[in-house]
């Protein structure tokens, strides 16, 4: 498809990356030469220098021709105005990212109205993923199929698990429950193992799981599962908003610190229910005076990703149970996860996912469109949720006798209601839900592709 990407800044750069990787012709619009000059260098793909709102530009950059246009620029106003101009040319679909809390009620006129095919709001997004992650402290990552009753997580395997020196084949008579390991990192290495794999510590694993089984897995296989009751966090961007507006609805104490004293005036109207401390999160005497080495959970949210990173190492090294840490720049994460800094969230990657997502969605007809897809194992595989129909190939037999490709698994099947954490006896049937986990040498855009040739 051919695709026009306005504002080559952090999320636009992440979605050039990413869609120009499957092979999409990307074209890129923004006012810096030196960005384009970079995007064009690393990543193979035609640039414009100029106004993504100007018409003569988006004429220029063959809008009219294209099948999606998305305007990832930093300001909102920009971005809905690029998605007006690109649907009146007869660009055929159009992605706005909108970032502002007072357009968050506004989605489906923004829609309906206005044409837009989708918007997207990374630091709502980023909140979302944060506050799910804390309803389960010890998972490392959390997705979500099938309307929410399959979960993928991710968990590390910490010194006194059971899981320790255990075979993968021996795991279900420790769960109680069925799950089913999709991929297990180890010193930076992706496996997708086998009945005779064996667990060692630091080992981080992705499990599916029915949802409702949750809690029986996290008892049965000793996880940590406490309650977050307070919760500090540093820096107060709209991340902080999103993310304090719904942990108070849980009835979490929140305290938010924040050095710039109008931004503190602010949240102390956006957020009155928090308690806003005016101050340099960054210090040392400021975390102590406010209690961090007896808080539940810290959450750093600085624009620096060293600094929340640093700041996560310091409350781990104090014992605070649960840290997340916001990052942009995800290049030397497995570092750092080495260093204790496990639970890592990028609301570019987020966005660039949920608009990969969509991308896929329509590259193929609707009936065979990726409902669902997210980033596992550190970004170094994908999962992705299918309906089944009468195009699918392969359905009624075993998936022992299936001929899929090296590298994919198939992790849950969804069957008029009930959930079925497959095994080799087991079968897709048409209009099933299937969820698939694939390492990043397939791009699954159909689930026949999932079948070798």
């Amino acid at each position: 498809m051919r695709i026009v990407i306005v504002g080559d800044g952090k999320v636009g750069y992440a979605l050039t990356e990413q869609l120009s990787k499957e092979g999409h012709d990307v074209f890129v619009i923004d006012s810096n030469p030196k960005v384009l000059q970079n995007s064009m260098e690393t990543l193979d793909v035609m640039v414009l220098e100029g106004n993504g709102v100007s018409l003569n530009v988006q004429i220029e950059a063959g809008v009219p021709e294209s099948d999606v246009l998305i305007a990832a620029t930093s300001a909102d106003e920009t971005n809905l105005l690029c998605c007006i101009i690109a649907k009146k040319l007869g660009c055929k679909h159009t992605i706005a990212r909108v970032r502002n809390p007072e357009y968050a009620d506004h989605t489906e006129f923004l829609k309906t109205d206005l044409g837009l095919s989708m918007t997207i709001n990374p630091e709502r997004r980023a909140a979302k993923e944060m506050f799910r992650l804390l309803q389960f402290p010890d998972f490392l990552k959390r997705d979500s199929f099938v309307r929410g009753r399959v979960e993928l997580i991710e968990l590390k395997i910490k010194e006194k698990s059971p899981m320790l020196g255990m075979k993968l084949s021996d795991l279900y008579s420790t769960a109680k429950v069925k799950v089913l390991v999709c991929t297990v990192e180890r010193k930076g290495e992706i496996n997708v193992p086998t009945g005779d794999f064996v667990f060692q510590q630091d080992d981080k694993i992705t499990v599916a799981a029915q949802t409702i089984d949750l809690v029986t897995l996290i008892k049965n296989l000793k996880i940590r599962n406490y309650k977050i009751n307070e919760v500090i966090i540093i820096g107060g961007s709209n991340i902080a908003v999103y993310l304090s507006e719904l942990l108070i609805e849980s009835d979490v104490e929140v305290k938010i610190i924040e050095k710039d004293y109008n931004r503190c005036l602010l949240l102390a109207d956006l957020v009155s229910d928090a308690l806003i401390i005016h101050g340099d999160g960054s210090v040392k005497e400021t975390l102590s005076s406010e209690g961090l080495q007896n808080t539940d959970a810290l959450i750093t949210l600085t624009n620096i990703d060293e600094e929340n990173i640093i700041l996560s190492m310091y409350a781990n090294h104090l014992g605070v149970p649960k840290t997340i840490t916001k990052v942009n720049r995800i290049e030397y994460s497995e570092i750092f996860r080495e260093k204790g800094v496990d639970t890592m969230v990028s609301p570019k990657l987020l966005t660039a996912s949920e608009i990969v997502r969509y991308v896929r969605s329509i590259d193929n007809n609707a009936e065979n469109a990726v409902l669902n897809l997210y980033s596992i194992a550190n970004g170094k595989a994908e999962a992705l949720e299918f309906q089944v129909d009468d195009t699918i190939k392969n359905t009624n037999v075993t998936l022992t006798k299936m001929n899929l490709k090296k590298g994919i698994l198939i992790v849950a099947i969804s069957r008029k209601g009930k959930i079925i954490i497959p095994t080799g006896n087991d079968v897709i049937k048409i209009g099933d839900l299937v969820v698939i986990v694939t390492d990043l040498s397939h791009r699954i855009h159909h689930l026949n592709e999932m079948f070798q040739n």
